[in-house]
């Protein structure tokens, strides 16, 4: 259990080195009329240690809609390496973090000021991540899963993936 626990953290210790300079996101929601439709976020803060990464945005927007409809949420990064990462996101109201997070540049891309109402924060909590490492002949996959029941844990002998449980043992 412990050589898993630590395989387990040097996974997400991976996936969040991989993204923590690139501070754009691509968020795809689900629409109610069932398309995926998706988006540039500014990623606020990655804390894969908690299961969250933040995001700001406004209530009246599709994206909002969208997660309002169905919380199921990718986030794909693009840069050195290619990260995607599925998993829930919801809305959050909380002043002290908004104004951690707020700045200059995301009030000029809002056009609006950090104590209006309609501004919100976005936590996305990851259940399945994938990382593809450029510059490799064999691009090799890393798959983590939150939570993930015995009975759909992935193939032991598959070299290619790596299985990381996010649970109160492992952190």
């Amino acid at each position: 259990m412990s050589n898993q626990t630590s395989e387990n953290q040097e996974t997400i210790k991976k996936i969040k080195d991989l993204i923590k300079d690139e501070k754009v996101a691509m968020l795809t929601t689900v629409s109610p009329e069932g398309k995926l439709m998706s988006r540039p976020m500014h990623t606020q803060e990655v804390a894969m240690d908690k299961e969250e990464i933040w995001f700001i945005t406004e209530k009246d927007t599709e994206k909002y809609r969208d997660i309002n409809y169905n919380s199921a949420v990718n986030l794909a990064y693009a840069g050195k390496s290619y990260v995607s990462i599925s998993g829930t996101a919801e809305f959050v109201q909380d002043d002290e973090k908004k104004k951690e997070f707020w700045n200059k540049i995301v009030e000029k891309v809002l056009n609006i000021s950090a104590d209006n109402s309609d501004v919100i924060l976005v936590k996305v909590t990851p259940e399945v991540a994938e990382y593809w490492e450029s510059g490799m002949s064999v691009k090799t996959v890393k798959e983590f899963v939150k939570k993930m029941a015995s009975s759909h844990t992935i193939d032991e002998d598959n070299e290619l993936k790596d299985t990381v449980k996010f649970d109160e043992n492992t952190r």
